[in-house]
């Protein structure tokens, strides 16, 4: 079963296992905390837990605890490793915390991706005249791909060139128009 838990600052939902529901609901200290209606939308965009308290010798701690990445040490912890240590979502929707959704990734394939910063809207295309250029990144490096009509056309040698280098961990454009048949 799916549970739907309502974000307290903002109209979205987190979407979460049963399994999860039962464990954030169940746990003492979660449940003391009343840790399932008190999460608000981080500006990140993933779901949050914060709470300030007073401190006996005075002055003020706050606490914050990212769902997603409770999530992944509960549930996922036997995914984990020395380099795979950031927990992402595969299909880049941060509220879906359900387990098949989660991932440990390294800090190289995180990068990779993050929503683009490109003026043209997709990753590894800029404009330069009337043309639009195509590079991706190897090892650090800015590696020219072509130079191409279309940012469409761009994207997809870039999708092409992440496909190769990077397989599954590759960060893929999503095309706006219809290009090649592709969407």
């Amino acid at each position: 079963m799916l549970y739907k838990v309502k974000l307290k600052n903002a109209d979205d939902n987190v979407l979460i296992d049963d399994n999860v529901y039962e464990y954030l609901t169940s746990d003492p200290y979660l449940k003391k905390v009343d840790f399932i209606n008190n999460l608000r939308k981080h500006s990140s965009g993933c779901a949050v837990f914060q709470k300030t308290w007073q401190k006996a010798e005075g002055g003020y701690k706050t606490e914050t605890i990212y769902l997603h990445k409770l999530i992944a040490e509960k549930f996922l912890a036997d995914q984990r490793s020395k380099s795979k240590n950031l927990v992402g979502a595969k299909n880049g929707n941060k509220l879906d915390c359900r387990l098949e959704n989660l991932v440990w990734r390294s800090r190289s394939v995180a990068s990779r991706q993050r929503k683009t910063s490109s003026k043209v809207g997709y990753t590894g295309v800029y404009k330069e005249n009337n043309r639009y250029r195509a590079v991706i990144s190897i090892n650090r490096k800015s590696v020219h791909i072509g130079m191409y009509a279309t940012a469409e056309e761009a994207a997809l040698a870039y999708n092409k060139k992440s496909k190769e280098l990077y397989g599954e961990d590759g960060k893929i454009n999503v095309i706006k128009k219809g290009v090649n048949g592709e969407n």
